[in-house]
């Protein structure tokens, strides 16, 4: 049996036995929408909620575009070009580009060029957010949950702020999209460490396609209450990385109808837990590095027995990475429940402590293997992962020892496909 992983840009086959007992399970395929321009001009003239875009701005406003990082298969070019072309009242100086960053690296020039085109780098103003550096940054007060609230203070100097970006499960804020493009993307670190606290990544509700009662998501939302006017234009995509729907105009009204049309297509019920699952970070750009694969690790784990076994695939081109917090704070504990231990300690506060408190708590409940020829067995060691170097051979060595009654779960797709258990 021959399956396609989606790995890298091109793609990773695997053959798995036919008398194996294998369940694929992949979301819902949805063909792209004919002509993403004429939609996107369509959304952006009838939006939910609110009046047309052109009729909300004023002549002199000055306008903040969000947009994802190189982390994410947005099609940036083409939306924020249409966007600017409803903006055709406003002159390019008062039109902002801010790369929302979150706590990610900068991106390089190539790289901006590459998500967004030669055009829109040349003629218009980029600011990438820097969540590090305090000065660039403006309080905001508390949120309900106790914590500083600080945000880009260029971005706050827009009369409106337009926050673009792509819909898909995520495993701790329910849904990516939305207002994440302005915290954790244009906040400050202050502020992504306390919504990605111990406290708050440990409730039950933090977790894949759960909004209500989940409390990221909830100060998420209150984080957008402080700022300025907020407009939407969202996307959904299929594997191919094509837009297969556009979601535009009052951030709550079209966020929500954007969430309920990638449930509908992603949720998948599963009646048993697997014994193995194979997974993968959905390919380019998601699975360039270790830290942004966390989540495919997570999509499995809501499937896999106590004590099973996880593989993920992820091309990893970046690495680790060498940049943020994560190698240094894997490296630095002796096994995942010391990891935890010194995580859930009052006061501990450390960049990227959400990915390995995540990873530490799927590792006490799952044995977990990464194939990625890019990292070396040192490095994944490193990481406290197991290394793979054929997928195939080891789901055949583990049937050897645990006999041929072994059940098998592979997520083609990784996150974009999240399977739950139901009674």
């Amino acid at each position: 049996m021959e399956i396609k992983l989606a790995y890298g840009k091109n793609g990773l086959s695997i053959n798995l036995n036919r008398n194996w007992d294998v369940t694929v399970i992949e979301p819902r395929y949805i063909n792209e929408i004919a002509d993403p321009v004429q939609i996107l001009q369509n959304a952006l003239r009838d939006p939910i909620g609110v009046p047309a875009l052109s009729e909300i701005v004023g002549h002199h406003d000055r306008i903040g575009i969000v947009f994802s990082d190189i982390t994410r298969p947005t099609p940036n070019e083409i939306i924020i070009t249409q966007i600017i072309k409803e903006l055709d009242q406003i002159s390019p100086e008062n039109i902002i580009l801010y790369n929302a960053l979150g706590t990610h690296r900068s991106n390089t020039e190539p790289e901006l060029r590459c998500m967004l085109g030669d055009d829109l780098v040349d003629h218009y103003r980029i600011i990438q957010n820097n969540a590090f550096e305090k000065l660039s940054q403006v309080y905001l007060g508390k949120s309900s949950f106790g914590h500083d609230i600080w945000l880009n203070k260029d971005l706050m100097e827009c009369d409106l702020i337009i926050l673009t970006g792509f819909i898909e499960p995520h495993f701790f804020a329910g849904f990516s999209g939305g207002c994440k493009a302005l915290m954790p993307g244009m906040a400050g670190l202050i502020t992504v460490l306390g919504n990605h606290g111990f406290d708050m990544i440990s409730h039950p509700r933090a977790t894949w396609g759960m909004t209500e009662g989940n409390p990221i998501w909830q100060e998420i939302n209150e984080v957008s209450d402080k700022s300025k006017p907020l407009f939407l234009v969202n996307v959904t995509l299929n594997k191919n990385k094509k837009i297969t729907g556009v979601f535009c105009g009052d951030l709550k009204k079209a966020y929500a109808a954007g969430c309920d049309f990638v449930r509908e297509f992603s949720m998948v019920p599963v009646t048993r837990p697997f014994d193995i699952v194979i997974t993968t970070n959905s390919g380019y750009p998601l699975d360039m590095n270790l830290y942004q694969s966390i989540k495919g690790i997570s999509a499995a784990s809501r499937v896999v027995r106590k004590g099973g076994i996880i593989i993920l695939a992820a091309e990893c081109s970046d690495g680790i990475p060498e940049h943020g917090c994560y190698r240094q704070l894997l490296q630095a504990a002796k096994n995942p429940r010391n990891l935890l231990q010194s995580i859930e300690k009052k006061g501990f506060e450390q960049q990227d402590q959400w990915q390995v408190q995540i990873q530490a708590q799927i590792q006490l409940m799952a044995e977990v293997f990464v194939y990625s020829p890019n990292l070396s067995d040192a490095q994944i060691t490193e990481a406290m992962f197991k290394p793979c170097r054929s997928i195939e051979q080891l789901v055949s060595e583990k049937i050897k020892i645990t006999g041929p009654n072994v059940r098998i779960c592979v997520l083609p797709e990784g996150p974009q496909s999240i399977p739950y258990l139901i009674d």
